[in-house]
């Protein structure tokens, strides 16, 4: 057992101390606590808080510091917030970047609309829950208070689904996303069904009010379609589609999108997913949209086309990450917005950057690889606007990011001519 005094909060919300001349990582402890903890290699076992931070409050569920899924329930919020909008600025200024960020935007609304549970199998008895932290340990929980209330059945689904699933044995995730018409559930793990198992989950479907229920996407129960609202245009859901963690999070990012392009004539929208903002910038612009997932891509279209008062959006179903659209491609847009997955966008960013294109918006849900991705857009002569990050994931070690990009008149000439 040592006696360690923690420094400061780590990007992923662990304490930071110094065994020696060792770096240790001590979960659940704060900035300038005393603690005493098990060390092991780089890591620590939070043993006894010794001194509190005078920023230490209640966590709000009985199940932090067992459960994974929050690693900072337990500061409060005035430096609670200036850690999550640090995480930012350290990231850019590991890449050599001093930008001013804007504070941070609280976008956990009435909470997350999407989670997955995990379950594994136990003699026969499904447990579900959350994974421990730094572990495969299951914490099974009787509620999140971090999800909307439109999730309050999503547990008990859940369970009762996995249990029908317990004699194979095999570990199993359970996605639910909350619907204007219900719970979309789809499970990933299980393999092909058997017929007697498929009965058995049409069964659970009913009895637990699931709007659809898919197995690794593919069908097994309907019992209305998932629909979302993006603006003022509903979308059919795809079978485990990406959205947003949170509807005021989608509306945040959304509206600084539309801020940022107001006055383009024609946007490329990258990674479009189902549409979050294509089908949002199409009330004011003309729009191509690129996603490599096609149910996505065709749902986006599909919603476009049942609306009314859209200008053009036109979808293709592109690999961005093996084919990037070009520089050459990218220079026909007034401005370009990218929203790639966790991993960001590198290929694409110095696509953007030897483009003409005037305006890139950025957003992106890890500040690493955002860092990196803005660092090729303001070395190639790009100007950072406004970089504002949004936080949709509360309590976790993760920040969503929205930032627009810009470059003078001279300089797209500049790069025209090399493009010839």
């Amino acid at each position: 057992m040592k006696r360690l005094v923690i420094h400061r909060l780590g990007h992923r919300g662990e304490g930071v101390a110094r065994d020696g001349d060792a770096r240790v990582f001590v979960p659940y402890a704060l900035a300038g606590e005393t603690v005493l903890a098990e060390i092991d290699g780089e890591q620590a076992r939070l043993a006894e808080i010794v001194a509190a931070s005078p920023d230490r409050i209640a966590p709000i569920c009985p199940h932090y510091a067992d459960c994974g899924g929050c690693a900072v329930q337990a500061l409060r919020d005035e430096p609670y917030r200036a850690w999550k909008r640090g995480l930012v600025e350290t990231a850019l200024k590991n890449v050599g970047l001093s930008l001013a960020v804007d504070p941070l935007v609280d976008a956990q609304g009435a909470g997350r609309r999407r989670v997955t549970f995990h379950a594994r199998m136990d003699q026969g008895a499904a447990r579900v829950g959350f994974m421990a932290a730094r572990s495969h340990k299951i914490v099974e929980i009787e509620a999140c208070p971090l999800l909307v209330p439109e999730l309050s059945g999503a547990l008990p689904a859940a369970r009762a689904l996995a249990q029908i699933l317990s004699a194979r044995g095999k570990p199993l995730d359970i996605a639910v996303t909350a619907t204007l018409d219900g719970m979309d559930v789809d499970l990933r793990g299980a393999g092909p069904l058997e017929e007697h198992e498929r009965r058995a989950l049409i069964g659970a479907a009913e009895a637990h009010d699931l709007a659809r229920l898919t197995n690794h996407g593919r069908l097994v129960a309907l019992r209305r379609t998932p629909r979302v609202a993006v603006g003022r245009v509903q979308v059919e859901l795809p079978p485990g589609a990406f959205l947003q963690a949170t509807a005021v999070g989608e509306e945040a990012l959304a509206a600084r999108v539309l801020e940022a392009t107001r006055g383009a004539k024609h946007v490329a929208d990258l990674f479009c997913g189902v549409g979050a903002f294509a089908l949002r910038l199409a009330e004011q612009s003309r729009v191509a949209a690129y996603d490599s997932a096609a149910p996505a891509v065709d749902a986006m279209g599909a919603a476009a086309r049942a609306a009314s008062g859209l200008k053009p959006l036109a979808g293709e179903v592109r690999d961005l990450f093996a084919r990037p659209l070009t520089a050459a491609e990218l220079s026909a847009f007034d401005a370009v917005v990218f929203d790639p997955p966790r991993a960001g966008a590198l290929a694409q960013a110095k696509e953007i950057a030897q483009s003409t294109a005037p305006l890139a918006v950025a957003v992106s849900c890890n500040a690493q690889s955002f860092a990196r991705d803005a660092a090729v857009l303001v070395n190639a002569g790009f100007r950072a606007q406004r970089i504002t990050p949004v936080d949709q994931f509360r309590y976790a070690p993760h920040v969503e990011i929205v930032a627009a990009f810009s470059r003078s008149s001279s300089q797209k000439k500049a790069k025209r001519s090399l493009l010839g």
